[in-house]
């Protein structure tokens, strides 16, 4: 065992002794490798090849979000044109964690790190690095009740049907209805399981809305202005009922609604901004085992003027334990000038008197896992506008066609 000069010197004048010095080393020693012991790293590799029929890059009429659809709007809205008819590296996933074990006052951790060109959407790293947080908290459980778990760092929003991990979710291409919510938030969330049917969640954020997208506020810094602090809090909560097994085919069914309201404050040119998310989500099992659907409703209040809301439907059937095929539809409208990561709802970019436009898409996506531990996906979207065209800034505010199609591959490796 080696000492350093300080416990040396103590132990020359007999204030400590080196054999109860070595013990309390070893002590720490200890608790540091139990704690290591318990960590777990995980984490995933997500590379896809898309094909956008008639453009790409630059090319007037291009849809390029990041999904191979036209966008204009900034922040975590998967806004990455150079995936247009090309094959990339999404982003690599690492992962620590320590979860809670079942005591009272349980505390773990959890760290994930995206590095890759998603990295860039998440708005919790500078706009060029390709190295980000995608989340970071303190996992603790204080006995009241049940027991309550709190996070309190930045974590996944609660909202939303589907995921920032695309793997969780049932397509590749992500839906109108994620582009309008938030992703990540910077503050506290606390969950109590009331009973097997009811978890209730609530929480406080420094979560901004700068009236086009909402910023997690890490630091809380940025174009927000004296948006986003606890002096203009984020306020979270929801509702979650899981249908007990009397239900019969249909138990484990999950029925849930979130409210998220940003306050008002202004951004850095002295304009309001703020905004309120209403959810409403759910996943149903049927009479056949391998067919199961899903539907959401998206409502968004900007607090300066306009709504967008967006209604999504959802079907997975397996055929077997490695193939199987799942659809998306989804119906977009409203009047805000708001990104929905195909379209924008720009009323003024259409014409037709000030009309509030709409659109539609339709997303089916194959998915067979060949290989252990890999997610392995073709899918097709069609996007329709239904009152005129589609608006790209990407074409320096030039009106494009009305339709789009997306063909893509992906595959995820996950460990």
């Amino acid at each position: 065992m080696k000492f350093n000069q300080w416990t040396l010197g103590l132990a020359a004048v007999g204030v400590v002794s080196l054999a109860s010095a070595a013990r309390a080393d070893e002590t720490k020693m200890s608790q540091v490798q139990t704690a290591l012991s318990n960590t777990t790293l995980s984490g995933y590799v997500d590379v896809s090849a898309q094909f956008n029929p008639g453009g790409g890059g630059t090319h007037p009429g291009a849809y390029v979000d990041g999904e191979g659809y036209s966008s204009v709007s900034s922040g975590p809205n998967y806004n990455l044109g150079n995936k247009a008819n090309q094959i990339s590296l999404n982003v690599v996933d690492l992962a620590l964690d320590k979860p809670l074990d079942e005591s009272p006052w349980a505390a773990g951790y959890h760290v994930e790190l995206w590095l890759g060109p998603d990295g860039t959407t998440l708005g919790t790293s500078s706009s060029d690095s390709q190295a980000a947080i995608r989340s970071a908290y303190i996992a603790l459980r204080t006995p009241v009740g049940n027991g309550i778990d709190w996070k309190i760092g930045v974590f996944d929003t609660i909202i939303g049907y589907e995921s920032l991990t695309s793997g969780n979710n049932p397509n590749y291409s992500r839906s109108f209805g994620f582009n309008i919510e938030p992703t990540t938030h910077t503050g506290a969330l606390a969950s109590y399981k009331v009973n097997d049917i009811v978890t209730l969640q609530g929480g406080i954020a420094n979560t901004s809305f700068d009236g086009s997208a909402y910023t997690a506020n890490i630091n809380n810094s940025g174009a927000n202005g004296n948006n986003g602090g606890l002096s203009n809090p984020t306020l979270i909560g929801g509702v979650s009922l899981t249908a007990p097994d009397s239900f019969g085919w249909a138990k484990g069914a999950v029925l849930s609604g979130v409210v998220i309201n940003t306050s008002e404050g202004t951004n850095v040119d002295g304009d309001p901004t703020g905004a309120t998310s209403y959810y409403v989500g759910a996943t149903v099992p049927t009479p056949i085992a391998k067919l199961k659907f899903g539907g959401s409703f998206d409502y968004l209040n900007v607090h300066s003027g306009g709504n967008t809301w967006n209604l999504a439907g959802y079907s997975t059937y397996a055929f077997n334990d490695k193939l199987s095929l799942n659809l998306r539809y989804e119906h977009l409208s409203g009047s805000s000038a708001l990104n929905a990561g195909a379209y924008t709802t720009y009323s003024d970019y259409y014409g037709n008197g000030g009309e509030n436009n709409a659109a539609d898409e339709i997303t089916a996506t194959v998915q067979y896992n060949l290989w252990a531990n890999v997610i392995s996906r073709v899918e097709a979207r069609w996007d329709h506008v239904e009152h005129g065209n589609g608006y790209s800034s990407i074409s320096s505010g030039e009106l494009n066609q009305s339709e789009a199609w997306l063909l893509a591959a992906q595959l995820i490796y996950t460990f």
